[in-house]
């Protein structure tokens, strides 16, 4: 069937401003503009390629903090007029942003064009953005020129950002310029004080309450600089101002610790190891240090802060190399269990958190996503991450610190999972303001039947089940370790209980695939989608069945070439360009592959890894995104990009470690002192893979990994 992309992603748009009024629309990208992104913590900016903050159509450019854009415009001039870009680019560690752009021709003819070379750098720390401007003069005469820089502050919310309205907002005052420094102020509705404190460190004079100009005289060959840095400040905390240097080598100091955190890796292929090295600067550049340790925060722009499932999957992808940041999201998700219930955040008690958020729309209530908890997955999730960190690291003090959140979370699948007491874990939305689908897959058409129909709640999702199914063997088998025999006999048993009952109900003997899910009738949903894939990962799967929907996930219909796709091309809703419907994950795929290779089907894991790896050598900065369309591969073109999606996203940037793990078939028990591996295999592109630091108890390991002719060598 022809499809025509204007028409389905504006046919998508409609439908979800009816049905899902927190999807990010897809008139809200930033993608086809060539931007420019820097994260650091709370804070993150969007630029245009001039490193200015400019708006087209629903623009989402600015400088935002903790929820909320303190800067809606800032446009940098020379005498009247916007530079000529050179160039633009964000180094390779996520820390700067640099630009640069020459002089146009001036209408006087007393400047010739490109005399003038102009460099901006920029970056962010702690709810500040600093900035040089460096203009350098190669002409022979000397030259007076003026450069302006405006800057504009709306306060908005992310959401409203995003395409939510809101009936009322607080109050923007005047802008006020005291002692050369120019401040906005905004009195939100939640009685909060936001303001935005521009500071020069240079003569600049303020020519209205938006507009700084700064005159200078740049005799030939000499070169002038301009300073400013842009504070966001949320009352009563007040961002500490220090110089451009200092800042800069405090951003430095900190990259350089988290790099601790996750082992190095270089390969054969040059391009693989960009990837790698890549992958490994964004989830650094992604990890926001919390009380309890540090934390992933989920991907720029629109998650720019704390979500349970995203942090313990990409916890799960990255354990062998990072065993450090999985321990930051369990305290930080211990530390944020529920305890209570709670309809209008779907809290309950032992439930583990789904998003955490700031803002104005959060304070008030507005949304209830302040500490929201609508998702099903995050609290099996949590508990397995668990046990696999155990096991990567022996840590028993921050395993006896959650065990009463680990029995806490065993609870909550017992008594508020499974709601109707059949076994399975189910969700149901308990308000219109929350989520209505509450699995990894949450648009609201994301669950449905063979005919297109949406399901009824309670759903009871496939991938789920295998969540529990290993949520209760991970936490049998840390009982055991601490003496709870009785404990760990007892969930050993459920998971096998569940495991038979899984598969005798959930299997599709006509489509060789688990169903997508259960409906409130207990009706199959019989479409193939890709979450039975994630019952690779966890194990439930029975051999024989795992054999079938291997060859299932592989066909073209799921198989796009570039990943596998959420829905089968041959299902009704299949869209391409839609959320979930037909788009392509890497997170999904990663974790699909990982799940082949542990029923020992590492040569479709190596296909895997290659349509994605190939999909990284077109995108921009081999970074890759949250998602992208399904479309098929066309050899020699890149995959399409989907308008919203966040880049860096944690989960898709640590894709690439469970791939390599799934090839190389590496197994780290600490609690045992083994490290073994299980026939690994390389694809033919690495002919060598060399890990630096693999840090286990007793020290770190240096691996070099050579493909021969018939296996790999250690």
């Amino acid at each position: 069937m022809e499809i025509d992309p204007l028409n389905s992603m504006n046919d998508e748009v409609h439908l979800r401003l009816e049905n899902d009024k927190y999807y990010v629309l897809a008139s809200s990208s930033y993608t086809d503009d060539q931007t420019k992104v820097l994260n650091n913590g709370d804070t993150f900016g969007i630029f245009d390629r001039w490193g200015d903050v400019t708006q087209m159509g629903h623009g989402v450019q600015g400088i935002y903090h903790e929820g909320t854009r303190f800067i809606s415009t800032l446009q940098f001039c020379l005498n009247g007029f916007r530079p000529v870009l050179l160039s633009s680019n964000v180094k390779d560690e996520n820390e700067i942003l640099s630009i640069d752009l020459m002089n146009p021709s001036a209408r006087d003819g007393k400047m010739e064009k490109g005399v003038l070379h102009v460099s901006r750098n920029k970056f962010l720390l702690t709810g500040i953005c600093y900035e040089k401007i460096l203009l350098q003069n190669f002409d022979i005469v000397d030259h007076t020129v003026e450069c302006s820089l405006q800057f504009l502050s709306d306060f908005k919310d992310i959401f409203e950002v995003r395409g939510l309205d809101r009936p009322k907002r607080g109050t923007i005052y005047s802008p006020k310029i005291e002692n050369s420094e120019l401040r906005v102020t905004y009195d939100g509705l939640d009685r909060i004080r936001r303001s935005v404190i521009i500071h020069f460190s240079c003569n600049a004079e303020w020519i209205n309450t938006h507009t700084a100009i700064c005159r200078l005289t740049l005799p030939s060959s000499y070169y002038a600089e301009i300073g400013y840095s842009i504070q966001c400040r949320i009352e009563p905390k007040d961002p500490v101002l220090i110089s451009y240097e200092e800042a800069f080598q405090n951003i430095q100091k900190n990259i350089e610790s988290k790099k601790e955190y996750i082992s190095a890796i270089s390969t054969s292929n040059e391009q693989f190891t960009e990837w790698i090295s890549r992958s490994r600067n964004d989830l650094i550049s992604l990890l926001t240090e919390t009380e309890s340790g540090f934390y992933p925060y989920a991907g720029v722009p629109w998650y720019n802060t704390t979500f349970g499932r995203d942090g313990i999957i990409t916890s799960l992808a990255s354990l062998w190399v990072a065993p450090n940041i999985a321990k930051g999201v369990l305290l930080h998700l211990a530390a944020t269990q529920a305890k209570e219930l709670d309809p209008f955040r779907d809290a309950e008690p032992g439930k583990i958190l789904h998003e955490a958020r700031g803002g104005e729309m959060a304070s008030l209530d507005e949304i209830p996503f302040k500490q929201y908890y609508g998702t099903v997955d995050a609290t099996p999730l949590f508990i397995m991450l668990a046990g696999y960190y155990f096991r990567r690291t022996n840590d028993n003090a921050t395993i006896k610190e959650i065990w009463d959140n680990i029995q806490l979370g065993i609870k909550w699948i017992e008594e508020y999972g499974d709601r109707d007491r059949d076994g399975f874990v189910e969700y149901e939305q308990h308000l219109e303001s929350g989520l209505s689908n509450q699995g990894w897959k949450d648009s609201f058409d994301s669950v449905f039947h063979q005919d297109g129909s949406l399901a009824k709640s309670p759903i009871t999702l496939c991938e789920v089940q295998g969540y529990v199914y290993d949520a209760y063997r991970q936490a049998s088998y840390l009982a055991k370790y601490l003496g709870k025999d009785s404990l760990s006999n007892l969930w050993r048993e459920k998971s096998l209980l569940l495991k038979k009952k899984f598969n005798e109900i959930f299997w599709d003997e006509e489509l060789k695939t688990f169903v997508l899910a259960l409906d409130r009738n207990k009706s199959p949903c019989r479409i193939k989608t890709s979450n039975p894939g994630h019952c690779l990962f966890t194990g439930i799967a029975d051999k024989s069945k795992a054999q079938k929907m291997i060859r299932t996930l592989m066909q073209h219909d799921l198989f796009c070439g570039w990943g596998i796709r959420t829905l089968s091309s041959t299902s009704a809703r299949y869209n391409p360009m839609s959320y979930h419907n037909g788009s392509v994950w890497p997170h999904d795929t990663a974790i699909i592959a990982a799940g082949m290779a542990r029923y020992g089907y590492v040569d479709q894991s190596i296909e895997l890894m290659s349509g994605l790896f190939s999909a990284s050598l077109y995108i921009d900065l081999q970074r890759l995104p949250e998602l992208f369309c399904g479309f098929s591969i066309r050899h020699g073109e890149a995959p399409t990009s989907y308008p919203v999606a966040c880049t860096p996203q944690a989960w898709s940037v640590a894709a690439v470690y469970l791939l390599l793990q799934a090839c190389l078939q590496i197994n780290i028990d600490s609690q045992k002192k083994i490290l073994s591996f299980d026939k690994p295999k390389l694809p033919d592109y690495l002919n060598r893979v060399h890990v630096f630091n693999l840090e286990v108890e007793a020290g770190k390991f240096e691996l070099d990994f050579y493909r021969n002719e018939w296996d790999v060598s250690i």
